[in-house]
């Protein structure tokens, strides 16, 4: 009964939050391509420079996005990876665990992606699994998620003690707009691998994910390693304001290389070169 009651409120205060959500992202229009574009030079130049700074000083970071399903995560990782090099930035979205991987301690198999010095690692989601859909869809026990919960803000104290930049965004989408990006991956061919049956059974579980994530909130949220969430119904500007957030929380200095002087190309006349037929070319049907 107490559970009831308990979903009963947070349904309620969901649905306050929400409303009070879509008022606010409903005041801004959103923003245009053309304005976005622009703005998103200006942030990659500074995402090389800190690139520069990263690889220069032998820094560590990580920074985690979780989020609900088509809250954008995947959008900005790409954004923030698509201009940097992938030997110094690099993406993790690990599967679904193995029997092996299932028997290990929890936090070992994202220990093994964590970064060398000189290194950035993405995280497409990450140990917070547990706290989330693990917990919310029954694949992990009440024990096992209580020890999470218990064990999560220490190993992220271990991790910043020995280093490492530790950050967590948290993107915030209203249900209103969830739903129109879920409608959207089934129409599209190209969009429709975005969208797994475990979305859509999800879908039933709105209020129980915010019980998750207010829980998982109250446990890990701290000063060491807080949270810092992103409002996301406008994905551009949650991409702008999340890049230039984490520019903000790493001090840089300007390393990029200055631009070389190419020589002048040089030809070989007493080198002559295959003939062009004997070449396999993809037919041009363009």
């Amino acid at each position: 009964m107490a559970n009831n009651k308990e979903k009963k409120s947070a349904k309620a205060t969901n649905e306050k939050e929400d409303l009070y959500h879509d008022i606010e992202q409903e005041k801004k229009k959103k923003m245009d391509s053309d304005e976005y574009e622009e703005l998103l030079r200006d942030v990659e130049i500074e995402l090389v420079k800190l690139q520069e700074w990263v690889k220069a000083n032998k820094l560590k970071a990580v920074v985690i996005f979780e989020g609900r399903d088509a809250a954008g995560k995947g959008g900005v990782i790409k954004t923030i990876a698509g201009c940097l090099n992938p030997r110094i930035c690099r993406i993790v979205a690990l599967g679904i665990p193995t029997e092996k991987e299932k028997s290990q301690w929890y936090f070992q198999r994202y220990v093994s992606e964590l970064p060398s010095g000189g290194e950035i690692v993405l995280f497409d989601r990450s140990w917070y699994n547990r706290a989330g859909v693990e917990q919310v869809m029954g694949y992990c026990t009440n024990d096992e998620y209580e020890e999470f919960l218990r064990s999560c803000p220490e190993f992220e104290k271990m991790l910043i003690r020995s280093g490492i930049l530790l950050i967590k965004y948290w993107f915030s989408v209203s249900d209103h707009e969830q739903e129109k990006r879920f409608q959207d991956r089934i129409t599209d061919p190209t969009k429709r691998w975005k969208i797994s049956p475990m979305d859509i059974e999800s879908r039933d579980k709105w209020v129980e994910y915010s019980m998750a994530k207010d829980k998982m909130f109250s446990y890990t949220d701290t000063k060491q390693s807080p949270w810092y969430v992103v409002r996301a119904d406008d994905k551009r500007r949650a991409r702008l304001n999340c890049i230039t957030h984490l520019l903000s929380l790493i001090p840089y200095e300007d390393l990029t290389p200055k631009p070389l002087k190419l020589p002048p190309l040089k030809h070989d006349v007493a080198y002559v070169r295959p003939p062009v037929n004997e070449q396999t070319f993809v037919p041009e049907k363009y």
